[in-house]
């Protein structure tokens, strides 16, 4: 048995456990008295090119990684148990996109933290929810929209220390990656209640006992009969 099938229970436990490691950064770098935002992207710069690979790991304040750990926590938990086919490429691609796209247009400065990440999975889900219109897709998007949708306004500037390059470059990322994997997983098979198997049924007898059908039944049947009596050794 996979211990990490694709259930809601797996999904949260796995991201939980990126928010823990999350936070186990942050407690190092605290402990230790290290400022990891070296880490992070500078735009035009080879020496901010590793920060597309490690500034989503890296916050500049504890407050910085709470605030982005509930949003990682619904958004990837959804991710990861919606979207069992696409979600490791999805969020891969958010994540490299987002960074490259922050090393192209940024403003001067180290741009870290996750929020490029939580911005791409808002895209991605609510995309996705849009496209696909099955039941859970779309149940996905409205509870995404209703939490987060705050997160179609925070891809344009505000305060000049919050880098809405990421928010941008993730929600970019975000909607590529949708319109690239968005046939990729299959549509949850839908199920049917006893009511509506009992429905199928009276349609069905009701269909046999239309006086048009039921004529052409009978007729088809007795063609069938006429044949076989042409025919004994066929």
């Amino acid at each position: 048995m996979n211990t990490f099938a694709p259930t809601l229970k797996n999904s949260i436990l796995l991201t939980i456990i990126f928010i823990l490691w999350l936070w186990g950064i942050k407690l190092f770098e605290t402990l230790f008295a290290i400022d990891l935002q070296q880490l992070g992207v500078y735009p035009l710069s080879t020496k901010g090119l590793v920060g597309i690979i490690t500034a989503p790991m890296v916050h500049g304040s504890w407050q910085h990684v709470f605030g982005n750990s509930l949003p990682i926590l619904l958004l990837g938990s959804f991710l990861h148990y919606s979207y069992p086919k696409s979600r490791y490429w999805a969020l891969m691609m958010i994540w490299v996109i987002s960074g490259i796209g922050v090393w192209l247009i940024g403003r001067e400065s180290f741009h870290i933290g996750a929020s490029g990440l939580t911005h791409g999975m808002f895209f991605y889900l609510f995309l996705m929810g849009i496209f696909r219109r099955d039941r859970r897709s779309s149940a996905v998007m409205m509870i995404a929209f209703y939490m987060y949708g705050s997160m179609l306004l925070t891809i344009f500037p505000r305060e000049h220390w919050i880098s809405f390059e990421y928010h941008l470059c993730g929600a970019i990322a975000g909607i590529v990656s949708a319109l690239l994997f968005r046939h990729w997983d299959p549509k949850p098979i839908r199920k049917k209640y006893s009511w509506e198997h009992e429905e199928e049924n009276t349609l069905a007898q009701s269909d046999l006992e239309d006086p048009v059908i039921g004529e052409q039944w009978k007729l088809s049947q007795n063609e069938e009969s006429a044949t076989d009596k042409q025919n004994p050794h066929q």
